[in-house]
């Protein structure tokens, strides 16, 4: 059972939150303030729901155990107790799972990086598949995406591609799609009806707000040159392509798809703030490492999380060893809600455990 202490300091501290934004807090701290109270609501939701239910369920014991309570009043009051003591510990499990440990980047919008691996052509034509799965997963949750940049191959496939979602908890889903995923299927261009594995990697980035990273202009080196490849009229006309350095962490961006210079950049500073950002959340995992054994929802981009094999019509998530028969209705984006939700499920249960055995 949840300690009562504990659900009063929550409570507490939603107060005190709610008190200081209508305080006139602004800026940054009103930001972080918003983040903290969006992120408490549900959590207070139940915990005002088990304190309500937590006081009927005392009410019905002390009419039980009061000797004036007449026979037929203390039955009416016993099927009630049975009735709280059920939804209490209902309310109990909810609870303990809004509770757990959260990743700080959750409610934030994602950047998702789709590369082609080996297989070639095939590999690049996987990558196109995987991201039209992502745009439309993202469309049914209601998220509006963007690409951000596209790099074509001979056959129409991508080498990689990047794409932001923007939503309110992109992240805290899509984050498991980080990994290499592996598809097994005969090539349009194998004439011998010979099956062929191939690799595409995606790495899912958390995009980062201001108050999230601060990055100096002096630590900036920025580079424009003139776009290649598709783009129309302004291509080797003008130096709309910008390439920005961080020089301190040596990251490096490149931006061309508008044919203007300053939206390059804007694009190109989003997905820089996102890569620092993920970077320094790495090194702080890393650090913790020892605290989780699970790695569902690692993100580890060398891990091989899924497999896609269209001769058996069939998707593998090795992670969770989960494996469906609805391989089309997922590759199209439709049905990859079932892999995202057991993969949740799974690490929320997971946490719980830990939960419950350091409170054991």
């Amino acid at each position: 059972m949840i300690p009562a202490a504990k659900l009063e300091r929550l409570l507490d501290r939603f107060a005190a939150i709610e008190s200081e934004m209508a305080s006139g807090a602004s800026g940054p701290a009103f930001v972080k303030l918003s983040r903290e109270h969006a992120e408490l609501a549900p959590v207070i939701e139940a915990a005002r729901a088990h304190r309500s239910v937590q006081t009927q369920l005392e009410g019905a014991e002390a009419m039980i155990a009061d000797a004036a309570t007449e026979s037929e009043m203390r039955g009416l009051a016993e099927q009630e107790r049975a009735e709280l003591r059920e939804k209490l510990a209902a309310l109990d499990h909810q609870l303990k799972i809004q509770l757990l440990p959260r990743d700080a980047a959750d409610s934030s919008s994602a950047i998702v990086e789709i590369r082609a691996g080996t297989g070639g052509d095939e590999a690049a034509l996987f990558a196109g598949d995987l991201l039209g799965m992502y745009q439309r997963y993202c469309a049914l949750q209601g998220w509006k995406t963007e690409i951000l940049s596209l790099s074509e191959s001979d056959l129409g496939g991508y080498k990689d591609a990047t794409l932001e979602v923007e939503g309110r908890g992109a992240y805290a889903k899509l984050k498991y799609e980080s990994g290499v995923h592996r598809v097994q299927r005969v090539p349009a261009t194998e004439n011998q009806g010979r099956i062929h594995t191939s690799a595409a990697t995606v790495a899912v980035l958390p995009e980062a707000e201001d108050v999230d990273v601060d990055i100096q202009d002096k630590d900036l080196r920025i580079d424009t040159y003139r776009a290649q490849g598709a783009g129309g009229q302004h291509v080797n006309k003008t130096d709309s392509a910008v390439r920005i350095t961080h020089i301190p962490t040596n990251t490096v961006v490149a931006m061309q798809e508008e044919k203007s210079q300053h939206k390059n950049k804007a694009k190109a500073m989003m997905l820089l703030k996102a890569k620092i950002y993920d970077a320094e959340r790495k090194r702080v995992d890393l650090a913790r490492a020892t605290e989780r054994k699970s790695l569902v929802g690692s993100g580890d981009r060398s891990e091989r999380i899924r497999t896609y094999n269209f001769p058996q019509g069939r998707v593998t998530d090795h992670r969770i060893n989960l494996t469906l028969y609805n391989l089309s209705r997922i590759i199209s984006g439709d049905e990859l809600s079932e892999i995202v939700d057991a993969l949740v499920a799974q690490d929320q249960a997971d946490k719980l455990a830990e939960f419950e055995a350091a409170e054991s």
